[in-house]
């Protein structure tokens, strides 16, 4: 069917921010596994999809998307009437896209550099992030009034950046500052959420019993 949308999913992996996002949107979507324990996204059959053997990775109407923050911003637009983004011409989406890209730029690589422990460079303007303290400064900052980064409504940049932050505070690469427990505890709420961490859940165990 040319309007499938089709999934590419493994749910130890970046790939449950979309997956999540796709519960949020309410998309009618077809998951297809690609095992990493197994080393499907390095077969040639998924790198036709995405040559950076990279998940997750979104095919919609014969387009290709790959990125979680572009799937993540791509649903939010293609289904507008979850209002989850500001519409193009609204005050707040200047704000929106500059949080979608933060979180993308600056939370998720700061976060693992210090997951491995990489040693910053002597000029940290080498860094697209610059410093990695001054990231929680600024995430902090732009959260504390809260109760969402755009004020009352959750849109899709609360999604990923409560996603990041609920993968910082559990591998302990983000202090558990309160402005940044505040918003997971919101965020983790949603049922959409827990409708994903459930379907991941049973997908998983689905693998674990296959002969």
């Amino acid at each position: 069917m040319a309007d499938e949308m089709v999934f590419y999913h493994w749910p130890r992996s970046r790939a449950r921010m979309a997956h999540w996002m796709l519960e949020e949107v309410g998309a009618t979507y077809r998951v297809q596994l690609v095992n990493l324990d197994k080393g499907e996204h390095k077969q040639s059959t998924f790198l036709a999809i995405n040559p950076m053997g990279k998940l997750p990775a979104l095919v919609h109407r014969g387009t290709v998307i790959t990125e979680t923050g572009a799937i993540i911003a791509y649903l939010a637009d293609e289904f507008p009437a979850a209002g989850l983004a500001p519409p193009i011409g609204e005050r707040t989406r200047g704000a929106y896209l500059r949080w979608m890209f933060f979180a993308a730029a600056c939370v998720d690589s700061s976060m693992i550099d210090r997951m491995l422990e990489r040693p910053a460079p002597e000029r940290a303007g080498a860094l697209g992030y610059g410093r990695y303290e001054h990231v929680l400064d600024v995430l902090e900052q732009a959260l504390s009034p809260g109760p969402y980064l755009l004020g009352p409504s959750f849109s899709a940049a609360d999604l990923y950046v409560g996603a990041q932050l609920g993968f910082g505070l559990m591998t302990k690469t983000l202090e558990p500052r309160p402005a940044f427990q505040a918003l997971l505890a919101r965020v983790s709420a949603r049922p959409a959420y827990a409708r994903a961490i459930a379907q991941g859940e049973a997908l998983m165990a689905g693998v674990a019993s296959a002969p």
